[in-house]
C-alpha cells in the first residue's frame, strides 16, 4: 500500500492538494518554498512588485579604502608598509601582519633605506627620547 505524502503551506500551515514546491529566482539565488496556490499567486505578486522596484533603484555599496592609501606611511617615500613588513621578516625584527607598523619599525627601515626617508624628516627629539626609553 502506498503512502499518500502530504505537503503542508509553509505560510499558512494548509494542507491541500494544491500545496506543492514552489522555486523562485530572488537577487541572483534560487529559493524553494511548499505553497498551495493562493499563496503562490502571492508570492508571485510580491516578486513583480519587487522588480518594479528594483527596476527604481540602484546599488548603495559601501565606499572602500584604497590599499594604496592603506598601505603607506608619510614618512616613507618610494616604498609601502608593506615592504617594511618583509624588510622587517627577513631581519627577524617582530612586526604585526596588519594594522599600525611601530614607529621603531619604521625607522629602523628608513635607517636601512635612506632613500626612503620623507623629505620633512621628523623631529629629532623623537627618536633620542624613544632610544632613551628602550635603553
Amino acid at each position: 500500500m502506498a503512502q499518500k505524502v502530504i505537503l503542508v503551506d509553509d505560510l499558512d500551515l494548509s494542507e491541500g492538494d494544491d500545496v506543492a514546491r514552489r522555486e523562485f529566482p530572488l537577487l541572483n539565488r534560487t529559493f524553494a518554498i511548499d505553497l498551495s496556490d493562493a499563496n503562490h499567486q502571492r508570492l508571485n505578486e510580491a516578486l513583480a512588485f519587487l522588480d518594479r522596484i528594483l527596476e527604481n533603484s540602484r546599488e548603495v555599496r559601501q565606499a572602500s579604502r584604497s590599499k594604496k592609501a592603506a598601505d603607506t606611511s608619510p614618512r616613507l617615500r618610494g616604498y609601502t608598509l608593506t615592504d617594511v613588513r618583509e624588510w622587517a621578516r627577513e631581519q627577524e625584527v617582530e612586526v604585526p601582519a596588519r594594522g599600525k607598523v611601530p614607529d621603531e619599525v619604521i625607522e629602523r627601515f628608513i635607517a636601512a633605506h635612506p632613500d626612503a626617508a620623507a623629505d620633512d624628516p621628523q623631529p629629532e627629539a623623537e627618536p633620542a627620547a624613544d632610544d632613551a626609553a628602550g635603553a
